[in-house]
């Protein structure tokens, strides 16, 4: 059997009415502060080699250099074709606690531009990751979060928002994070906080539920399917708003690596998806609370 997808809501046959801010689709509260320096419409960037970001070196982020600058029609894209309106490129901070696979993936696919964003940050909370290492080969800033014994450079809660809100990020994306988000960052990026997790949840999810855990459990319980899924992140694990899901079957004689090397195939894809309506604003509410994908080929249609 081929992977299906399968996104979260569908819409029944009657005109569902969808709440959307046209500021902001996914955030009811108005726009957030941002700091000029960082303001990509006015200024050009450049970081003096200054790759990774700590509590120690938090005054570092004051070392980029602004230069003013015309922005370029290359950081704007048009909502559809031949329309005369035009979607801001985002800017995204991916988190990562390993080899940050699926952050690899979506950051392909923003340089190669199906993804209308750029990643601007990497957060992690082991400097020596596979994740880690690939951000600073690529030239993106990593910041340590969160602060503990073996990491004792890392930012707290409020140091870590304040520096996000200096990269003026849009978007907060979880890639195999495996730390609680904490309440001020929930707060601070109100829904625009998600994660993906190698199953279909609410099965096989919450605390404990990682990595080859899950794959074993959904083996252990003789379920026919598994999957991924991208739900928006609340102060529990795995708890927040499912938005989409892709659904993987698990085979007679699988094992958990074979199980495992076929969800994370079908996460890379599922994650460049999602990042992609993120980045072209077409998440909407509906009434009840359940948040839908819009359709790029045909806006009259959720998923």
């Amino acid at each position: 059997m081929e992977s299906q997808s399968l996104f979260s809501g569908f819409c029944s046959n009657s005109i569902t009415p969808l709440y959307r801010n046209p500021q902001n689709p996914l955030s009811s509260s108005p726009p957030s502060l941002s700091y000029p320096c960082f303001n990509q419409s006015k200024y050009q960037v450049s970081f003096e080699n200054q790759y990774f970001l700590s509590s120690q070196r938090l005054r570092s982020v004051r070392r980029l250099l602004c230069k003013n600058s015309v922005e370029k029609a290359s950081n704007l894209v048009p909502e559809k074709e031949g329309s005369k309106s035009w979607v801001k490129r985002k800017r995204l901070a991916v988190f990562v606690s390993g080899g940050g696979s699926n952050f690899r993936s979506i950051n392909q696919a923003c340089i190669e531009g199906s993804v209308n964003g750029d990643v601007v940050v990497l957060v992690t909370n082991k400097h020596a990751c596979g994740g880690s290492q690939y951000a600073r080969d690529k030239g993106i800033p990593v910041i340590l979060f969160p602060k503990t014994k073996d990491e004792p450079d890392g930012l707290s809660p409020d140091d870590l928002v304040k520096v996000l809100r200096e990269f003026e990020v849009d978007f907060i994306l979880l890639a195999g994070y495996l730390k609680l988000i904490p309440a001020e960052l929930i707060r601070a990026y109100s829904r625009s906080i998600f994660n993906i997790h190698p199953s279909l949840l609410p099965s096989f999810g919450g605390k404990g539920y990682y990595g080859m855990k899950v794959h074993k459990a959904v083996i252990a319980s003789g379920a026919r399917y598994s999957g991924a899924t991208i739900h928006f992140v609340d102060e529990h694990y795995d708890t927040g708003r499912i938005l989409a899901q892709k659904i993987v079957p698990v085979l007679a004689n699988d094992t958990a690596e074979e199980l495992a090397a076929r969800v994370l195939r079908e996460e890379h894809k599922l994650y460049v998806e999602v990042t992609a309506a993120l980045c072209e604003d077409r998440i909407v509410w509906r009434e009840d609370g359940v948040p839908l994908i819009q359709s790029k080929e045909n806006p009259e249609e959720y998923y």
